[in-house]
């Protein structure tokens, strides 16, 4: 998962990305960058790291300009080198930088016809990359110089013919505007606001809508599935559906887990949809588990807590937080490798023991996806006197990789795959585990929008909504993603790095 931002101002723009990038830090802690235009070339700071320490003050002293875009990542099926970072730019045709949300399904078909067809060379395994030169080559076919509108979304046209899967994207073409644009299946979110400075429109996209709350800008609308925006450098705003035929199928995971409380996607509150999955969980465990003597709800922080609030009013039981959180330690979840995974939690929680001595406890979490996170929370809880220890999730089973961008591991590490709910409890070291039902959760989150008649729920029941994903594609995802390949991929980069610093010294 990844956020991106961008922004046609009136005055610097630095700080606003940087500041939008902060709030988006959630969506990625491996890397950000920001590329600024400042008489027109591009202004380039990108590295591995958090917001604020890729960028110092030398670094945002350099990046002038009133546009830029910006980009927080964390690697799914490609590298973690600092090489993937974005954004990316070409310098051909009139230089373009984009950056990027999702995951090309075709991506490694796209590689091979680039070179053949269009002698481009695509440098990096990120697939932003190829969606960046199927833009510029599309881009290169324009008649007219300056670009117009219609050339612009007649390349966006021409980028959702060719390329299949997740993707919401922001790019900049030097001298001309700034494009924003998601795929015709809406799965990965993105959202539009402006802001008016005396008589001129300053305008924003961002993946959230809380990066534009960050920064004063006022939420317009979401961007519609297969629609292009584009903002010329002197203010005007264009826009229009470019896709032949588009649906709007949000991934559900956001709201789960991966967007901020404070966001509104495609018109539902995360915040609403969280305390929803709450109360359908908490009705469930009601009826399923009456005879089970819970003595106290106390949710995993931090997704969780709201849903468990919801849960223990539901069952008229005491909520506490039982769990003290490191703020200053990464999500696990994002951490790639196993081993940095394991030796993070400890780190990352710490259990309050007054609040597990001698008691049955309920643990409530928003999704278990690998498992060995659960095992060793309820390993801590029992170490902290806990006399049982039953454990809830918002979401149902994961028991399928994500080929959307969320970085869900090889299907033979997600510990619900080919299990039952007896069988993960075990391993889990459980007294009881209940999950989430599909269906409850579906409603949960359209209760915010019922418009949306679908959304994309391949993690739980293996359906991908673009019709494109087959076994052979799952595998060699998993070849990709598993935790030895990523290994073994970085100590060839780091190699790699190495032999090039050594011919420049």
């Amino acid at each position: 998962m990844c956020g991106i931002v961008g922004i046609v101002g009136t005055s610097l723009v630095n700080q606003s990305i940087y500041d939008a990038l902060t709030v988006l830090q959630h969506r990625g802690q491996d890397a950000a960058g920001i590329v600024t235009i400042d008489s027109n070339r591009f202004r380039l700071r990108k590295a591995n790291g958090l917001v604020k320490d890729v960028f110092e003050a030398k670094h945002m002293q350099r990046l002038q300009g009133t546009v830029g875009i910006g980009h927080v990542r964390y690697p799914t099926a490609g590298s973690s080198s600092a090489s993937e970072a974005q954004p990316f730019y070409v310098n051909s045709p009139y230089g373009i930088a984009l950056a990027h949300n999702g995951n090309l399904t075709n991506a490694s078909d796209i590689r091979d016809t680039l070179f053949e067809r269009t002698r481009r060379h695509v440098n990096t395994t990120s697939d932003s990359e190829i969606l960046l030169n199927v833009l510029a080559f599309e881009l290169e076919k324009a008649s007219n110089y300056p670009l117009e509108s219609t050339d612009v979304f007649n390349a966006v046209r021409e980028v959702h013919n060719t390329v299949r899967g997740a993707y919401a994207a922001v790019a900049m073409v030097i001298g001309h505007g700034l494009l924003a644009f998601r795929d015709p299946n809406g799965i990965r979110p993105l959202c539009l606001g402006k802001r008016e400075v005396g008589e001129k429109t300053e305008y924003m996209v961002a993946s959230e809508s809380v990066a534009l709350d960050a920064v004063g800008f006022d939420f317009v609308r979401d961007v519609a599935p297969g629609e292009a925006v584009y903002i010329t450098f002197d203010g005007e705003l264009f826009t229009e559906q470019c896709a032949e035929s588009s649906a709007l199928n949000p991934c559900i995971f956001e709201f789960v887990y991966f967007a901020r409380p404070d966001s509104f996607i495609d018109k539902i509150s995360v915040y609403s949809a969280r305390i929803h999955m709450g109360k359908k969980l908490g009705a469930k465990i009601k009826r399923q588990w009456e005879d089970l003597d819970i003595d106290v709800v106390i949710p995993i922080p931090e997704t969780s807590c709201d849903i468990a609030l919801e849960i223990a009013q539901e069952l008229d039981k005491p909520y506490r937080q039982g769990f003290v959180k490191n703020r200053y330690v990464g999500r696990t979840f994002i951490m790639p490798g196993q081993q940095m995974r394991r030796k993070s939690v400890r780190r990352k929680l710490n259990a309050i023991r007054s609040e597990f001595k001698g008691k049955n406890v309920l643990l409530v979490d928003d999704s278990i996806v690998r498992g060995t996170t659960s095992e060793q929370i309820i390993e801590m809880a029992r170490e902290a006197g806990a006399n049982k220890v039953y454990m809830a999730s918002a979401a149902p089973e994961i028991r399928f990789p994500n080929v959307y961008g969320i970085d869900m591991p090889s299907a033979n590490e997600l510990i619900a795959h080919g299990r039952e709910v007896d069988e993960i409890c075990q391993m889990i070291g459980a007294d009881g585990l209940i999950f989430q039902d599909l269906s409850d959760l579906v409603l949960a989150v359209q209760a915010g929008n019922t418009d949306i008649e679908r959304f994309e729920t391949s993690v739980f029941n293996g359906e991908y909504v673009t019709s494109d994903i087959d076994q052979a594609y799952l595998d060699y995802l998993d070849s990709l993603r598993n935790d030895d390949s990523k290994t073994l991929r970085e100590i060839k980069q780091d190699l790699a790095n190495l032999e090039l610093y050594n011919e420049g010294a």
